[in-house]
């Protein structure tokens, strides 16, 4: 088993066709269908379903799915790593939420350059799942997320904490009930407990997005009301495109930084706490 063997299983499950697998990577169906052969025989279990349909993973199929992503990782961090041009001694990977990038990771970027300019960077976004998965298995050094999980092994510290307000293209009071312009921002746990408690009567919205700056486009271009941080929407209410809707009620989303308890290089890692923290506290002075 090799990498493209690898790649080939990753491909199928991705597109669910072992045609169009053989097209996008450029090889013969033979050689898609010899390769999952090949991991078969090694594991001695099906990976695939096969109909004319397509291609569905098998249960044996979905565990090894996550090994076969990490392996694939592995190998570009690997090369990250071998492939350093000269003047640099390590790398040191970073996940974070997209919604946190212009707050934490954006400033946290330049001042890494400038403190440890022998440190190359790899920065990608992430979901807090696959974040705590990765920091699990040692595939990144630091993730930056709304909701990590307690596990064995792992810190996790808060950074800062945001206001979540509800904001209108027009004035108006809050309501209990259906309000047919509102969309709906999948903000986490609080958001939805938040709802339950104070909007019982809210059924099912007519729009509903997870990612907030969709959802703030969306009503800028269309009008409409949604919960949003309050930094984000304050510069819109000062010029009256948004409005805080009356009596609404808030909520608080903390966002924390989350490390291994036991890093490869605690002086890297001290550094780039450092500045994180650095970037969270003059969030807080804004």
């Amino acid at each position: 088993m090799n990498l493209d063997h690898i790649r080939t299983f990753l491909e199928i499950a991705a597109c669910g066709n072992f045609n169009r697998a053989a097209e996008t990577l450029n090889v013969t169906q033979s050689t898609v269908s010899g390769r999952i052969k090949a991991i078969e025989d090694r594991f001695g279990a099906s990976l695939f379903h096969r109909s004319h349909a397509g291609a569905e993973l098998t249960p044996e199929g979905r565990q090894f799915q996550r090994y076969a992503l990490n392996l694939q990782r592995m190998w570009q961090q690997a090369h990250q790593a071998v492939t350093l041009p000269p003047g640099y001694r390590d790398i040191f990977s970073l996940a974070g939420q997209v919604s946190l990038w212009d707050r934490l990771i954006l400033p946290w970027i330049p001042w890494m350059r400038e403190k440890a300019p022998d440190i190359a960077l790899r920065v990608e976004a992430d979901y807090s799942t696959s974040q705590m998965r990765q920091l699990s298995d040692g595939l990144i050094d630091i993730g930056v997320m709304y909701t990590p999980r307690q596990v064995p092994g792992l810190i996790a510290e808060k950074l800062l904490e945001e206001k979540l307000v509800l904001v209108a293209t027009n004035l108006r009071k809050v309501s209990s009930g259906w309000v047919e312009d509102y969309v709906y921002v999948d903000w986490g746990h609080n958001m939805r407990r938040l709802h339950a408690e104070h909007f019982p009567e809210m059924g099912t919205p007519a729009v509903s997005v997870g990612l907030g700056p969709l959802g703030l486009e969306y009503i800028l271009a269309n009008g409409g009301s949604g919960y949003f941080p309050m930094r984000v929407v304050r510069p819109l209410v000062a010029e009256g495109r948004l409005h805080l809707v009356e009596d609404a009620p808030t909520e608080n989303r903390p966002a924390y930084v989350v490390y291994p308890a036991n890093p490869k290089d605690e002086g890297i890692l001290a550094l780039a706490l450092d500045g994180l923290r650095h970037a969270a506290r003059l969030q807080a002075e804004d």
